[in-house]
């Protein structure tokens, strides 16, 4: 019975894969890791304008994320939430960008998903506290190995950025699993290596809309399941106050307007990350 299920949940899953291709390549890895200004000059598509056309909502800020879609989306708004001028942080080196210098700052939205990492289901939570006054988008720049943290603090009801840090990734509480992470989407034979001896996965009934269907993908299936994951930059947003880096990894990565979204679960056992369980 198992392996009538990982044939129907591999095809399922392939289908995934298949729009993350190479011809299909999210427009953030399709460039070089340009400034904002040659970012800004893409034709918007038709999400974005939709957000800017669209009157802004009145609850935009209670939800941290209700609000950085349309920060990185409206391009008058953006001028209103940034503090200027803005302090740019890069190890022990600080300049201050003026208003008439910004640039536009479009997060994921070119790229049509965004990623999330958390260290457990509490952490999780916290994307729906009204009540969070901190927020980091993380910008995390794998083959420069930086990571570059906008920090937006909510200021008199309002969400702000006022700072923008910049360090190596190696200076992250969680260098040890994005070490792993890019080792990870790079190398087929590492990542078999890095299964647990089975993962548990859960995803779409293809015979049935309203079901989710469970089973196991083990090493020697690992290929017929493995889904297209960004290799070159990913962006993370830690809510509230950062945590020291624990022994879990929730990884999800989420389409901005297409429903789509792909769960991996890592846990570190004797020093080695490993995948546990992936959800689609």
């Amino acid at each position: 019975m198992k392996k009538v299920l990982i044939a129907i949940s591999a095809s399922v899953l392939l289908t995934f894969s298949c729009t993350g291709s190479k011809t299909n390549r999210p427009a953030e890895e399709a460039m070089p890791d340009s400034d904002a200004a040659a970012v800004d000059s893409v034709p918007m598509d038709s999400l974005e304008q939709l957000i800017v056309d669209a009157p802004t909502p009145k609850a935009m800020d209670e939800l941290f994320d209700d609000f950085v879609f349309n920060f990185a989306a409206n391009k008058k708004l953006q001028l209103t939430r940034v503090v200027f001028p803005l302090s740019v942080h890069k190890g022990d080196k600080v300049e201050q960008i003026e208003k008439s210098r910004w640039q536009m700052e479009r997060f994921f939205m070119r790229q049509g998903y965004y990623t999330l990492i958390f260290d457990n289901e509490e952490r999780m939570q916290l994307m729906k506290d009204t009540s969070l006054t901190q927020a980091v988008v993380q910008k995390i720049m794998l083959k420069k190995g930086i990571v570059r943290d906008f920090v937006f603090s909510r200021i008199k009801g309002a969400w702000m950025l006022h700072q923008i840090n910049e360090l190596p990734i190696a200076d992250n509480p969680n260098a040890s699993f994005l070490n792993f992470y890019q080792h990870f989407v790079a190398d087929k034979a590492f990542q078999q290596q890095s299964l647990n001896t089975t993962v548990a996965f859960v995803g779409p009934d293809p015979d049935d809309d309203f079901k989710m269907m469970e089973g196991v993908i083990t090493p020697d299936t690992w290929e017929a399941f493995a889904p297209q994951l960004p290799e070159k930059v990913i962006y993370n947003i830690v809510y509230g106050k950062s945590q020291p880096a624990g022994d879990e990894k929730i990884f999800i990565l989420r389409g901005i307007a297409n429903g789509l979204e792909l769960e991996l679960r890592f846990k570190q056992v004797n020093g080695r990350w490993l995948l546990m369980k992936m959800s689609t």
